[in-house]
Formats: structure tokens, sequence, C-alpha cells
């Protein structure tokens, strides 16, 4: 006859101050390597602090279940972008949702060169974290920037002073270079609404590679990709382009911010801009309102001939962008001050 097994007894800590210690603020149960709330259990290794440690690029165990959805930050024609938080850290990213409409093995192919060509450290680029493809839409974990686009402060601000101007000048032109030089990537969207900005006055591009990835793998190479206002000449006419491409878009989105207004007309036609990003001449910054070093930094980017066009890395030993030096420009300050209130999160979630 079989001896009895004894009931399993589970020892409760006695007091709540006990329990306490297990707990995170978030409320997740924490003893060692395990961490579960509400949402699940994951096993995850342990910073010198005890809390779980933040999320890194291309973490292999990061995963859509893991975020919750805060509210929606953008639209666009093909997508939207979503504030998220994961479960277990705490960190906020921004999921970029792309949606679309062709076959599924040309979706797969899409996400892989998404990773491959996204999987980009630098500090003047906004992170890739992950790259997922689920239920036909392609979604992409990025660095979340709490203080939005250029096109979105200057709805704020109006204009930027050229002294902010050169500070930000400084920290695209770097990303360019690495984007250019390095990852031999050109962005061919470049916007404000593509440059975004932080409360630690980090100003990095986005976007970078995306819009050209999905085109080319639906079968529209070297057709038009991304916006028509910023398009160098070269590029909106059709013809071959490569690099100096971006150092006009460059060029146009500086010149606006400084004045406000996009440099060339308002037009009611594609047919229209094309014949003045064409035949006109280029667009250049008033001499009357602006220092002789910010126009001629300008007329270097936005020259018709892209062969007369300053590279990216010739443009950072510009006088404009050295001019304002001894003024140590507070970006950071500039703006939290200057533009909308921004969300503020402690550094781990960041």
């Amino acid at each position: 006859m079989a001896t009895p097994r004894r009931p399993i007894k589970l020892a409760l800590p006695s007091h709540e101050s006990t329990i306490g210690k297990f707990l995170t603020q978030s409320g997740t149960f924490k003893d060692g390597d395990l961490l579960v709330n509400k949402d699940g259990l994951r096993i995850v290794s342990q910073s010198e602090g005890g809390e779980a440690p933040p999320i890194e690029p291309l973490d292999s165990q990061l995963s859509l279940d893991d975020l919750d959805v805060i509210k929606v930050i953008g639209k666009g024609s093909s997508g939207n972008v979503q504030l998220v938080r994961h479960k277990f850290t705490g960190q906020f990213f921004a999921l970029k949702v792309i949606q679309l409409t062709i076959e599924d093995s040309i979706r797969s192919q899409i996400a892989q060169e998404l990773k491959i060509n996204l999987s980009t450290q630098c500090q003047y680029v906004v992170v890739f974290y992950q790259c997922f493809y689920v239920n036909g839409a392609i979604s992409i974990a990025l660095e979340y920037m709490d203080g939005g686009s250029l096109a979105d402060f200057l709805k704020t601000v109006k204009t930027i002073p050229e002294d902010y101007l050169a500070a930000i000048c400084k920290q695209v032109l770097r990303g360019l270079i690495h984007l250019h030089h390095e990852k031999r990537i050109i962005h061919r969207d470049l916007k404000p609404s593509n440059i975004l900005i932080n409360h630690r006055g980090e100003v990095k591009i986005s976007d970078f590679g995306v819009s050209a990835i999905i085109s080319s793998s639906s079968g529209q190479r070297g057709t038009f990709t991304g916006t028509f206002n910023y398009m160098a000449p070269e590029r909106i006419s059709g013809k071959r382009h490569g690099s100096m491409s971006d150092i006009w878009s460059f060029g146009l989105v500086i010149l606006e911010c400084a004045t406000g207004n996009f440099p060339f007309p308002p037009r009611e036609s594609f047919y229209e801009l094309l014949e003045d990003v064409v035949e006109q001449p280029p667009p250049s910054a008033p001499s009357e309102h602006f220092s002789p070093e910010f126009c001629s930094f300008i007329s270097s980017c936005i020259q018709k001939d892209a062969n007369n066009r300053k590279s990216a890395h010739a443009l950072l030993d510009h006088p404009f962008l050295s001019m304002y030096d001894d003024l140590h420009v507070d970006l950071a300050s500039y703006f939290t001050t200057a533009g909308s209130p921004l969300a503020t999160f402690n550094s781990r979630q960041l």
C-alpha cells in the first residue's frame, strides 16, 4: 500500500513589509531573475540596481505582446505611430506601424531588410530596437523622442534663431555623415517631420531608408520615394541621384526653420512644383534678415547642380556652425521652454 503524500505547504511572508521587498513600484513581483505581473512571467538578468535592465537595441526577447499602447502620436498615409510602454521595464518606445498591401513573401522580405538596414547605432540617429511582421503589418519599435519633430516645434515657435539653428545643424549633419559615409544609406525623405528632438537637447534623424526599402521591395525601385516638396532637382525630375540629394533637402529644412515658411511658393500641382525646382533659381536666405555666414551655408546646400553642393563632412567645417560657439547654446533649455510642453519620464524609461 502506497504511503500517502504529504500536502505541499507554501510558506508565505508573515508581514506586508516582507512582501514589499519583492514588489517593484509598477506592481511587478520580483525575486532574483523572475518577474511576474498581471501580464505574465518573464525571466531576465538583473542590473546592479536590482530592477529589470532596460531593453537594448535588437533585443531578441522584445515582442509586440510586451508593449502596451498608450496613445497614437502620429498618423500617415501608410500607417501610424503609437507611444507604447514595455510591461516589465516601463520603457517607452515609438511604435511605427506600416500597413502594406503586397504579397506575404515580400512583406517578410521588407521586415528582414528593415532589421538589417536600420540596425545602426549612432547618437544622432533615432535608435532602432526591433522590427516585427504580424497580421500583414510591419511594426518598428523606435526610440521615443518626447519633443516630437521640428515640424511640431515650428508650429509653436514659428521660427528658430540662427544660434539655435547652428547647434541643430551640427547634430543633423553628424547623423547624415553616419548614414552617407558609414552606412552608405541615402535618406530620401529628409523633412522637418523626420528630424526629432527631446528634452535633453538631442536632435536625431528618423525614418531613414524606410520608404526606400518599401518602394524597392514592392517593385517601385527608382520611382519617387519621399515627399515631393523637399526633393532635389535631380530626384524630382527622375534622374540618377546620390547622397547629395539629401543635402538639398537638408538646406530647405534649415531655411524653412529660419524663415518660418517653406522656401518655394505654394503650388496646386506637382508639375508646377517641378517647374519651380528644376527651372527656377534655387531659394536663398534673405541677406537683409540673416548673417552672411548663414546665407552662405544655405547656398552651399541648395545648389541646382548636385556637384556644387557641399557634403555633410564639408558643411561641418562651415563658418556658420562655429560663429555662435562662445554662446554655449543650450538646446535642452530651448526645446523645453520655447516649444510645447514635453512629456518627461525618468532616465530608465527613456
